[in-house]
């Protein structure tokens, strides 16, 4: 059996960090990601859906990851999501990814065209065979992607000796129930959707993946270390109170993202910049949000980590 235990925790999706003229910012990925060496987080996960990957260019991805690499210093473990809406591009990230001496690759399928699951399959082979050394992780968001990993789809990849799990972020947390079955324990599945974390992990992801695990690390540590103790009860008050956090998180005119980000300039005093177009930017309004659920994490924190 594979040793997967570096993937089992709580692993923050990475935010893209830009300078003022919004290009990206070498100083500003090194200073999040020691952040997150500093918070106790497994790993990260970066370049996915919270580094806006769908805006950020070949060159942007690579610079991203080596200045991830560079400052965490081999105490994160590291998933680069290396898909582009091409083989070739992906490829290259594949192989720059493995170079670097990442502990994954995750890709999405590709999206707009309906590609038939052998299509997808055979992307996602030619991906993995750019990193032939490198752990595979499929990412499941039907709901973005437009294509759903079905049994057979997943069946079939399991045929790749790369291919480690699944990131799962579908909405029904029924389906990380069937993906575990389906694997076996020779496989990790990670919980995706944030709002239900406790759920995944409970049904049977022994990893996770968020988007706002970044914003609260802290709170998201603590519900795992409950659920591993069974401590529910005391897992899911901090469930609820995470998701007054991203609803509120999701009130704005702008972006989560860049809320996020605001958030972490009041609590943190990170500077990560703002998002990159066609993403909304945040409005006046939108400060007073963040100000809010920067506030709300705060009491959080003092209320179940004190």
């Amino acid at each position: 059996m594979r040793n997967l235990d570096k993937y089992k925790g709580v692993i923050p999706a990475f935010y893209a960090c830009y300078d003022k003229e919004g290009n990206i910012s070498p100083q500003g990925v090194e200073t999040l990601t020691r952040y997150f060496v500093e918070k106790g987080v497994k790993g990260v996960y970066v370049n996915g859906s919270s580094g806006e990957c769908i805006y950020q260019s070949v060159a942007d991805k690579k610079l991203i990851l080596e200045h991830v690499m560079k400052a965490a210093e081999g105490k994160l473990t590291v998933i680069a999501h290396v898909a582009c809406n091409n083989t070739k591009d992906s490829m290259e990230l594949a192989a720059h990814a493995e170079s670097l001496g990442v502990d994954a690759i995750a890709a999405i399928p590709p999206i707009y065209f309906r590609l038939p699951e052998h299509a997808i399959a055979q992307y996602w082979n030619d991906i993995s065979a750019a990193a032939p050394n490198t752990d595979f992780v499929i990412y499941n968001i039907p709901q973005l992607a437009g294509v759903a990993l079905t049994m057979n789809l997943f069946a079939e990849m399991r045929k790749n000796p790369r291919v480690i799990g699944v990131k799962n972020s579908s909405m029904p947390v029924q389906d990380i129930q069937m993906f575990r079955a389906a694997a076996g324990e020779d496989y990790i599945i990670f919980n995706g959707p944030d709002e239900q974390f406790i759920s995944g992990r409970i049904i049977g992801a022994e990893g996770a993946i968020g988007g706002t695990y970044g914003a609260m690390p802290e709170l998201f540590l603590q519900m795992d270390q409950y659920v591993k103790a069974g401590a529910l009860d005391r897992a899911r008050e901090i469930q609820y109170a995470v998701n007054e956090i991203i609803y509120k998180m999701c009130s704005g005119h702008g972006n989560m993202y860049g809320i996020i980000k605001a958030v972490l300039k009041i609590n943190e005093n990170l500077e990560l910049g703002g998002v990159r177009a066609p993403l909304p930017s945040l409005t006046e309004t939108d400060q007073s949000i963040a100000a809010e659920a920067a506030g709300m994490i705060r009491a959080a924190k003092e209320k179940y980590l004190s």
